[in-house]
């Protein structure tokens, strides 16, 4: 009778057979997803050890376990919103590469199909009337599922086609934060300024109850990741092609599109709008481990990454000023976004 889980090495990858099932893993990718699993660690201990009280990094692993005299400064002020960006990271950046996987164009992401968008909308009208903060998370999460769903509507016509499929993303997004900005201008001065720094983007004053409401539908979620990544395959096949081979090629796109959709709309409503996390971490992913489409596990740290590493810098580069996360990635998105838009994507 075998035991363990035995492998075997295919061309630059191990397939590692565990009972019925059987699992490729790439070289590359493994290599990619520690390398990217180290950064996010660094990144981690220096956001908890930078601040008005400076902790050295052999400070910071001791306060973590409970020892020293800063674990107060380390566990109790900095680690909850940490932790936090690292769940809106790891949440954004899953949703990317599931949108682009679907779609099959990097420049699909919650911000740019009108997710985010839908989200910032009913978040705002929560804002400017008298339903009181408790309902922002909810109506934040419905207003990014209502705003796919139209997307969804508009685009499955023709199975989900990709260009289609974005710029129906596109229309409704700007449709959006049309009715947005009429919200705010409508509205008294105060609640308009407290709708313009949500829909920045912020993880401030976030703690330990946000992180549940956004791990626990990870940790739910992460069987269907798990068939996700290997239904991802399929995605970059031609429609002829994949059904020839028996698949329901419209079907799997839209249970794909709408976990990612899920995802997203669960960050934008604890987080706010952080834009082109999404967008930047499935093609930082992509090109890292040079593949043909986004991969999860990868796009998940790179998306960790890049929230801990914008906030850290939103958070002391103009101390005592605390700039939103989400301005910091739009300067760095947008750049970036040109880039892909003006270069051949291989």
């Amino acid at each position: 009778m075998r035991t363990g889980a035995p492998s075997y090495p295919v061309a630059g990858r191990v397939v590692v057979s565990a009972g019925p099932l059987t699992f490729v893993l790439r070289r590359r990718a493994a290599g990619m997803f520690l390398l990217l699993l180290a950064l996010t660690a660094v990144a981690v201990v220096l956001s908890l050890g930078v601040g008005s009280t400076f902790v050295a990094p052999a400070d910071v692993v001791r306060a973590l376990a409970g020892d020293g005299p800063f674990t107060i400064v380390v566990q109790d002020l900095r680690l909850p919103r940490i932790v936090v960006a690292l769940a809106v990271g790891t949440l954004l950046g899953l949703s990317g590469a599931l949108l682009q996987a679907v779609s099959r164009n990097p420049l699909a992401s919650p911000d740019v199909i009108g997710v985010s968008q839908g989200a910032g909308f009913a978040a705002t009208v929560v804002m400017s009337t008298d339903l009181g903060a408790a309902w922002l998370g909810p109506f934040a999460l419905l207003g990014g599922l209502t705003a796919a769903t139209v997307v969804f509507t508009l685009s499955w016509r023709y199975g989900l086609a990709a260009r289609r499929f974005v710029l129906c993303g596109i229309a409704v997004a700007l449709a959006t934060k049309a009715l947005t900005e009429i919200f705010i201008v409508g509205a008294d001065a105060i609640d308009g300024q407290r709708a313009q720094v949500w829909l920045a983007g912020s993880v401030a004053g976030t703690g330990y109850a946000e992180a549940r409401i956004l791990l626990i539908p990870l940790v739910v979620l992460l069987p269907v990741l798990l068939w996700a990544g290997r239904a991802m395959d399929t995605t970059a096949l031609d429609d002829g092609v994949a059904r020839g081979l028996g698949v329901r090629v419209t079907q799997r796109r839209l249970l794909l599109g709408v976990v990612g959709v899920i995802l997203a709309a669960l960050a934008i409503s604890q987080a706010g709008a952080v834009d082109f996390v999404a967008l930047a971490a499935a093609q930082l992913a992509r090109r890292l481990v040079r593949a043909e489409r986004p991969p999860l596990a990868c796009s998940a740290l790179a998306g960790a990454l890049l929230t801990v590493v914008a906030d850290l810098v939103a958070r002391t580069a103009f101390a005592p000023v605390q700039l939103p996360v989400g301005v910091l990635t739009a300067v760095l998105g947008g750049p970036y976004l040109l880039w892909l838009l003006v270069r051949r994507t291989p």
